[in-house]
């Protein structure tokens, strides 16, 4: 199973997802691979963030080593879910879809956690460490009920 987390600059939101992720599923022996991109070009080959970093280290998961990179059409080939971190980025993602196949594989991080309520994961990159706080809280009780609908 390949799953793949999606923001704006992949800086800031889904390389936390990708870490937090990762980690559970290891912790679970769960064989899934997961990485994480941006539908912007913006910090293409960057590392995250380092309130990002900070927040990750913070609750064990190290995501350090991670580098930025931008969201490709060959992505929905090669992953089985891409979860997005809120509606614009959404909305971008279907805006490249070709196929009802592409389209049931976007879903909102939030979905599992919040049924039907289109809760987003705010984006942190203007706010303070409280913000990134708030928003690891928020991916990481998203990732736990993910692995609990889909893997578990």
């Amino acid at each position: 199973m390949k799953i793949l987390m999606v923001c704006l600059g992949n800086i800031c939101r889904s390389p936390l997802a990708e870490g937090v992720f990762r980690n559970k599923s290891n912790y679970r022996k769960l064989n899934i691979i997961v990485d994480s991109a941006g539908t912007s070009d913006f910090h293409v080959g960057a590392t995250p963030d380092y309130r990002s970093i900070e927040v990750a280290r913070k609750n064990n998961v190290d995501i350090s080593n991670l580098t930025a990179r931008k969201f490709a059409v060959s992505d929905f080939s090669n992953f089985d879910y891409i979860f997005v971190m809120d509606l614009n980025n959404y909305n971008e993602l279907m805006k490249l879809t070709e196929n009802d196949s592409q389209r049931r594989k976007i879903i909102l991080l939030t979905e599992f956690l919040f049924p039907e309520q289109k809760i987003q994961v705010p984006d942190p990159y203007y706010g303070d460490e409280k913000d990134f706080e708030t928003v690891y809280k928020l991916i990481e009780d998203s990732c736990e009920k993910i692995i609990e609908k889909l893997f578990l």
